[in-house]
């Protein structure tokens, strides 16, 4: 698909049939003297197998995220045979599902020095392996103390993983890509929990004190794959630079653009942003002292992020089979079988959003998913208690999942939102009960409709110099971010020059 929508560029039919207004900046190539002049858009043509390259790179990269899926999915079945069998309490429950966001967020703050220090290919081994000692320990822990070091371990490696392999994404895609490949690591989240999903219905028949065990054991298995991973992507070509080996960025640089010319751009670039990055304190303090321009983006950004996690996403991840068992479902096997088909659900759904997300647009996907979930939480909150006061036969529902925003601060935000709502859901339950607690939800989530018509801009089909213009030079009509005069002329020059 990558391809594909690098040759559409910006001719992708728009939202309801309209036609896109801009080139891209980097689709627009120099005009070929055999051609008489004019506009050329890159094509796949020559530079197939290079994408190829930057396909599979990206791929195994995001593998890390498998574990941070399976690790949260499977989580949901195994919390059913962990209180059988340590008899643990449910505040421990909500402790032991809810630390890893927590946890993995110390972990992404460590893994920046980390792969500054040792490379993002190497990191990205590192996090597999502190996972998989987490996963060890977890596995054959004895008691609940035991379980949570290991609990505590893995999200540590979870959060270095997942925190490291947008980066190299980044640092080795072609720009007309980079959009496409950066939603591997979200595709592979959910893939993930949809493996634990699979691996508690697969193994809850064996005995209570051996079954979670086995669904813990086999997360390891994923990241084992990542020794050949090792073997067969290269490192970034910013970290090279960085570590001022420009000649082996530039032989990676030549593997992943599709011509030399492209390379020696490309190199260019990084070696300007590199030499730009010594300022890091300036971009510290203009986050603590926004201007007006990072002041919107940080509010949009972290807004997203907030709203990802606060309208109850993971508590739906987490605890499926709990509130799946509130409707009425009680054989486990029934319960851990509905789970699967949320995971089905989810992924499906994600791949839907990543296909049409250039054709539709960002913000009409979030218009759709955001009034999708409130109505979808205020149906839930209320068949929860319709069916708690007797009033509905039992019976099964559904779920949605919103796109995710901005990185950085709100990776952070993010991850407490998530370990806010996880280690506190089972407590809100009993004292509002689960309906109660939806209800909650659907409010949080239609706020989040408001603030995405006042606050998000549609950036589709824009480089992130028009993104930013967005912000800085933009008219705000009706909660729409328009265009300013210094974007339209750009893209009057970039089109007619």
């Amino acid at each position: 698909m990558g391809a594909e929508v690098a040759a559409g560029g910006g001719s992708l039919p728009g939202f309801l049939g309209r036609k896109s207004r801009y080139a891209r900046m980097d689709d627009v190539l120099p005009p070929e003297p055999e051609d008489g002049g004019g506009v050329r858009v890159r094509g796949g043509g020559g530079g197939s197998s290079s994408r190829r390259y930057v396909f599979a790179c990206s791929v195994f990269a995001s593998l890390n995220h498998v574990l941070l899926g399976y690790d949260v999915g499977v989580m949901s079945g195994c919390i059913i045979f962990i209180q059988k069998d340590l008899h643990i309490t449910e505040v421990q429950q909500e402790v032991l599902v809810g630390c890893l966001s927590f946890i993995s967020l110390l972990g992404s703050l460590a893994a920046g020095r980390t792969s500054d220090a040792i490379g993002r290919k190497w990191t990205i081994g590192l996090a597999a392996a502190v996972f998989q000692a987490g996963a060890a320990i977890m596995t054959f822990a004895p008691s609940f103390a035991v379980l949570m070091t290991g609990r505590l371990l893995a999200g540590i490696g979870i959060g270095i993983g997942i925190m490291v392999a947008p980066v190299y994404i980044s640092e080795i895609s072609p720009a007309t890509l980079r959009g496409t490949l950066a939603s591997f690591p979200e595709i592979f989240i959910s893939f993930g929990i949809l493996l634990g999903y699979v691996s508690n219905l697969a193994f809850a028949g064996l005995p209570d004190h051996i079954n979670w065990r086995v669904m813990l054991g086999a997360g390891i298995l994923p990241s084992t794959s990542i020794a050949f991973v090792l073997l067969v992507i290269p490192e970034s070509p910013r970290w090279l630079v960085m570590q001022s080996r420009a000649s082996d960025a530039r032989a990676v640089l030549a593997k992943v653009s599709d011509s030399e010319e492209e390379a020696q751009e490309r190199l260019a670039e990084i070696e300007e942003a590199a030499r730009v990055t010594a300022s890091g304190k300036v971009a510290w303090r203009e986050l603590v002292r926004p201007s007006p321009v990072v002041r919107r983006m940080l509010i949009t950004g972290l807004g997203v992020q907030f709203f990802q996690q606060a309208t109850g996403i993971d508590a739906l991840v987490y605890y499926s089979p709990t509130i799946f068992r509130d409707s009425g479902i009680t054989t486990e096997s029934q319960l851990l079988a509905a789970t699967v088909a949320v995971g089905f659900s989810k992924v499906a759904f994600i791949v839907i959003a990543i296909v049409l997300v250039d054709h539709v647009g960002r913000k009409p996907l979030l218009y759709i998913s955001t009034i999708g979930i409130t109505a979808c939480l205020a149906v839930l909150a209320a068949s929860l208690s319709l069916l708690a006061r007797g009033a509905l036969p039992s019976g099964r529902r559904g779920r949605a999942r919103h796109p995710d925003g901005a990185v950085g601060i709100g990776f952070a935000l993010n991850r407490m939102a998530s370990g806010g709502v996880a280690m506190s859901f089972l407590s809100i339950c009993r004292a509002v009960t689960v309906a109660g607690a939806f209800t909650a939800f659907a409010v949080v989530s239609a706020v989040s409709v408001v603030f995405v018509h006042l606050f998000v801009p549609e950036t589709s089909g824009k480089t992130l110099e028009q993104i930013e213009s967005l912000f800085g030079g933009g008219v705000v009509t009706s909660g729409e971010v328009e265009l300013g005069d210094a974007e339209r002329l750009e893209h009057k020059r970039l089109v007619t020059h």
